[in-house]
Formats: structure tokens, C-alpha cells, sequence
């Protein structure tokens, strides 16, 4: 169909007024009166012979037929915004939206952002951490980073690494030994988060049979769950790219046993019916690169016998 020039500015009150699913609300940000808002809307129900909202006494309602042009305009809409941004040389700025785990930013990615931002001083960026799925609509991020089983309906999705599950815990935690196995953990106090994985699959893993699992403090966050097990709550089942600052600063040392396959991997994602804009395409490039880095210098796995030695030790007393 062919959009006559003088239907734009329709598709353009009709997408406001998607956004806000209030025409008052829509006349207020486009400093119209609602009943010209209505009039837009109408006119584009006409050419599309289509009804678009549903009217009623408290207000209206998006059909499944505006929905689905809701979000095409939202895209379309949020794509111009991209390049008339990417066409203002002069402001030489470009806002990056980037959606993530809390865990992931605080463990992963905060530590490597600085070369980014050293790389390409243009960029600006804005980090939203939340359990939620981010929606990528007007207003939304421009590139999530999931964790996950990399396929989302609706966006592209690229493998930025794997993960693997072992237990780990502070040096001072009581009851480790020299000489523990991975049975003995089961006789720790125990910290969980609420991933789907926890440590009945890893004791399960790890051959260990017959133990029930003990009543366990739990944290809706992996990055609490850690700071827990750094404080001596108990022993944490640890992904390894959020263990690993914590590993290398010594706050916690890796227990005996296997490590398990983590069923997701950590994956970037965007909306699969448009290119990323130029800001997201170079982060998504140096995350690529970030994430390959980090496989190589990890391929080498932890010495196992080294991290027992590792539990084992005190940390020394402050002196008076």
C-alpha cells in the first residue's frame, strides 16, 4: 500500500497515541487537542479499512491489527531517530541503551568498559540492569546482553560465551579441610540464588548421592549471593564469569568437584527486522572481542589442587 505523503503526520499522531493508549495524553505531548487526535486516527482506520482502537466510556484500547502497526511505527519511528542522530556531526554525541543482568554489569562488564569509552570518546552510554526481559520499543535499549538459550522471538541473537557452575567460598569459611571432597560440601552451610540450575544438579554431577540438601539462604541475585559467600554465610554455587573478579582478588577460593555445563550462555540481542544503529554495531564488535579474549585466557581451566591448598588458608588477623 502506498502511504500518501499527507498520511504521515497521521501515522505519526497514531503512533503517540499507541505509546500512551490515551488521546488526551497523546494531544498533551504533541500540544494538540484530543479531538485532532482522534480525527488523524480515524483517517488512517480509513485508509487501512481497519480498526485500530477499541473505544469505550473509560477510554481506548490498541486491537491486535494496531498492535501490530504500533510496533512497526515504533521501529520505523525509533530507526529515523537513530540516523537523525548519527546525521548531527556537530553534536558529536551518540546515546548507547544497553539492557543486562545486574550480575553481569557488575562482574563482567564494568571492569572492561573504560577501553570502550577510551576507544570511541562519542559514545555515551546508558547500562539498564534488570531481571525482566527488556521490550524494544521507542524509548527502549538498543542492544540487550541475555542470559539465556539464544533464540528470542522477534531479535537476533549473538553467542558471546558459555558458562560452567562449580562451588566456591571464602578462605576463612569453617569446615573447609585440606583434604575435602566434594561430599564434604555437602555439609557446609549453603548459599542459592534463584537460577534454574542449583546445587542439586551440581551434587548430582558430582556423584555425591543419599545427602539431602540442607535449608539454604537464598538471594534473588547472583551478585548477592557471592557478596554472601565473601562474608562467610556459607559456600555459593558460582558462574564463572561472575566468580572470577572474586576468585582473582582472592575474596573466595573454589571448592573440589566438577564444574557443570551451565545450560544458557550469554548472548547480545537486538530486534531481528533492523540493523543495529552505528553505536550498538561497535559495542556489539568490541563484545565479541571482549568475550573471545576472556575464552582464551580461561581455556587453561583453574589448577584444582592449588585452589584446595587455597581453601585452606587463613587470612591473617588485623593487628591491634
Amino acid at each position: 500500500m502506498n502511504l500518501r505523503p499527507t498520511l504521515l503526520p497521521a501515522l505519526g499522531v497514531f503512533a503517540a497515541a499507541a505509546r500512551h493508549q490515551n488521546f488526551a495524553h497523546a494531544a498533551e505531548e504533541l500540544h494538540l487537542t484530543p479531538s485532532a487526535v482522534s480525527h488523524h486516527v480515524r483517517k488512517l482506520e480509513a485508509l487501512l479499512g481497519a480498526r485500530l482502537f477499541q473505544r469505550h466510556a473509560r477510554g481506548v484500547v490498541l486491537t491486535p491489527e494496531g498492535r501490530q502497526l504500533a510496533d512497526a511505527a515504533s521501529a520505523a519511528l525509533a530507526d529515523v531517530e537513530a540516523v537523525a542522530g548519527n546525521l548531527q556531526p556537530a553534536a558529536g554525541i551518540a546515546v548507547l541503551r544497553i539492557s543486562t543482568l545486574h550480575s553481569f554489569a557488575h562482574c563482567w562488564l564494568l571492569p572492561r568498559l573504560p577501553s570502550f569509552c577510551a576507544a570511541h570518546r562519542h559514545v555515551r552510554l546508558e547500562v539498564d540492569t534488570s531481571t525482566a526481559l527488556a521490550r524494544f520499543e521507542e524509548g527502549g535499549p538498543d542492544l540487550a546482553i541475555r542470559y539465556g538459550p539464544g533464540h528470542w522471538p522477534g531479535l537476533a541473537a549473538h553467542h558471546l560465551m558459555d558458562d560452567e557452575l562449580f562451588p566456591v567460598a571464602s578462605p576463612s569459611l569453617p569446615g573447609l579441610a585440606p583434604d575435602m571432597a566434594a561430599r564434604d560440601i555437602a555439609a557446609l552451610p549453603l548459599v542459592s540464588d534463584m537460577a534454574l540450575q542449583g546445587w542439586r544438579e551440581w551434587f548430582h554431577a558430582a556423584g555425591v548421592r543419599g545427602h539431602a540438601l540442607p535449608p539454604m539462604h537464598t538471594f534473588c541475585d547472583s551478585t548477592d549471593a557471592m557478596a554472601a559467600a565473601v562474608h562467610g554465610l556459607g559456600a555459593a554455587l558460582a558462574r564463572t564469569h561472575i566468580a572470577r573478579p572474586y576468585l582473582d582478588r582472592g575474596d573466595l577460593v573454589r571448592l573440589p568437584g566438577p564444574a557443570l555445563k551451565a545450560r544458557f550462555a550469554y548472548h547480545a540481542v537486538y530486534p531481528a527486522h533492523r540493523l543495529p544503529a552505528p553505536a550498538a554495531a561497535l559495542f556489539l564488535d568490541w563484545l565479541k572481542r571482549q568475550a573471545q579474549d576472556d575464552g582464551r585466557r580461561m581455556a587453561g581451566g583453574p589448577d584444582a589442587p592449588a585452589m584446595r591448598r587455597a581453601a585452606t588458608r587463613k587470612r591473617p588477623r588485623a593487628a591491634a
